[in-house]
Parts: structure tokens; C-alpha cells; sequence
């Protein structure tokens, strides 16, 4: 990947997740290649070994910090990048990995490691604006090619990204997909989770799993009440659902932590 001083130049880095809204980048093909011809892909390892030196116009970061390592790094790209875009439920809320923020971590080494005092990782996974400053976020496990060309895209321009901050309720609504709370009685995060998949799961008559994270102004209390009360479901399963992609997203975090509260009043 060769550089060019007039063009502005485009880093994506790796933390801890499983690479997949790095394939999406990839993804991109016949637009990626298009993309190119207006910026340059100075370091991304996914896609090539060849590794241009700082600083960076552009950097899309994907994973969360799980290690005294990962925050020394992040930071270090941070001071090299003019603009810092995050990627993925893993950057922008510290992704599955965060489910260990809701259990003892010591506990969990011991388990997983024949050596644990060799592990050296923090007592959190968390997303990338925890330690440095972002300056945008893209949601999504994995995010949305359409999204990220956007994003590219309007970066390229100047402007601001066009990302709507709705929920999948809007997406349902649009493709004509019946409400699969209403009509079926299906459990769906898609009240409190914000747009970008097209509704895929509602499509299938499967309920939203809250892969795009909290919608602005997510009501999680009201939905989890409404799924109680209403469809008859557990306080055990209410939490579950909550913690998936986004478990350490706040209002997905918090309103787990609540109803953990009512997991022994729901238990026979």
C-alpha cells in the first residue's frame, strides 16, 4: 500500500475482539476500491503487512482495552490520529469480553489458566472513549457496511456523518415487518436498540438481540417491566439479554443490574 502526500491517510487497528468489523471493512470491495482512490490505507494489518508511519488522518479502531497494554496503545494512537472513529459493539461498549466486568476476573484466570499469575489484563474490558477522546462512534456486531462508507465517506467531505440515532422499530416500520411483541408475543430489544442491521432478526420473526446498542433515549426499564409483566419473562432471562454485545453499554448495564436484583425474587 503506497502513500500519497496528497491524500489523506487511513489507519484501522486491532484490540481485543474478533476481527469481524475488520472483514467488514474488507467487506467494502468494489467501494473500498473506490474509496482508495481518494485516501490512502497507510497501516492495516488485516489487509496488508506493510506499515506506513504516522500521523494518521483517519483511524478506525476496533476491539475493546482489556489490558494495561491496550491503554498504553490506544493512547499512543490517539496523539497520532486527527480523527479517531470507533468500530463495533467491542470499541464502542467493550463488546462480549465485557461480561467479565459483572464477575470476579481473579476467579476466571484461575479457572482458564494453568498459570494465572502469567496473565496480565485489567479488571475490565471497556470501550476505547473510556480512555481516550473518540471522535465518533459506529455501532454494530458487526457494523454496517453502509454505515461505515458513510462514515468514510462524509469524513472525506467534511461534514458530519448521517448516522440515525433510531431504534430497529423505525427499520420494522419501514420494511413492513409486523411487530413481533405484538403480534407474537416475541421478546424484541428492538424498542431500545438503535438502527443500522435493516431489522434482520424481526424479518425472521426472531426478536431484536440488541446488536447495535442503546437507542438514543433507550427506555430499557419500561421495556424489561413491559416484558415481565406482559409476556411473562424471567427476571434471569431479562438479564441475559441484556448482556450480550453491548453488556457494558450503560443503559443496557445498568438496567441488567437491576433486574439481577429480581433474579431471587422470580426464583420458585
Amino acid at each position: 500500500m503506497s502513500v500519497t502526500a496528497e491524500r489523506p491517510t487511513l489507519a484501522v487497528w486491532k484490540f481485543a475482539s474478533c476481527d469481524g468489523c475488520q472483514l467488514e471493512v474488507l467487506s467494502l470491495a468494489d467501494r473500498l476500491l473506490t474509496l482508495t482512490e481518494r485516501i490512502d490505507v497507510a497501516f492495516f494489518l488485516e489487509a496488508s503487512g506493510s506499515r506506513a508511519e504516522g500521523p494518521y488522518d483517519l483511524s478506525l479502531v476496533e476491539g475493546s482495552v482489556t489490558t494495561p497494554d491496550d491503554a498504553r496503545r490506544i493512547r499512543e494512537i490517539r496523539a497520532q490520529s486527527k480523527t479517531l472513529v470507533t468500530i463495533g459493539a467491542c470499541a464502542t461498549s467493550g463488546g462480549i469480553q465485557a461480561l467479565r466486568n459483572f464477575a470476579d476476573i481473579d476467579a476466571f484466570t484461575s479457572i482458564v489458566y494453568a498459570r494465572p499469575d502469567y496473565i496480565d489484563t485489567l479488571a475490565k474490558s471497556t470501550g476505547i472513549a473510556d480512555h481516550v477522546t473518540v471522535d465518533f462512534e459506529l455501532r454494530g456486531c458487526p457494523i454496517s457496511i453502509t454505515q461505515l462508507t458513510e462514515v468514510v465517506t462524509a469524513f472525506l467531505d467534511g461534514r458530519r456523518p448521517s448516522v440515525a440515532p433510531s431504534s430497529v422499530c423505525g427499520e420494522c416500520k419501514r420494511r413492513g415487518t409486523v411487530c413481533v411483541m405484538v403480534a407474537h408475543g416475541t421478546p424484541c430489544l428492538g424498542p431500545i436498540t438503535q438502527a443500522g442491521c435493516g431489522a434482520l432478526c424481526p424479518a425472521y420473526d426472531r426478536g431484536c438481540y440488541g446488536c447495535f446498542g442503546p437507542a438514543e433515549t433507550a427506555n430499557a426499564a419500561s421495556l424489561m417491566d413491559w416484558w415481565g409483566d406482559v409476556l411473562g419473562v424471567d427476571a434471569g432471562s431479562r438479564v441475559r439479554m441484556l448482556r450480550t454485545f453491548n453488556a457494558n453499554a450503560p443503559e443496557f448495564r445498568d438496567e441488567s443490574r437491576r433486574q439481577d436484583e429480581q433474579v431471587d425474587h422470580d426464583t420458585p
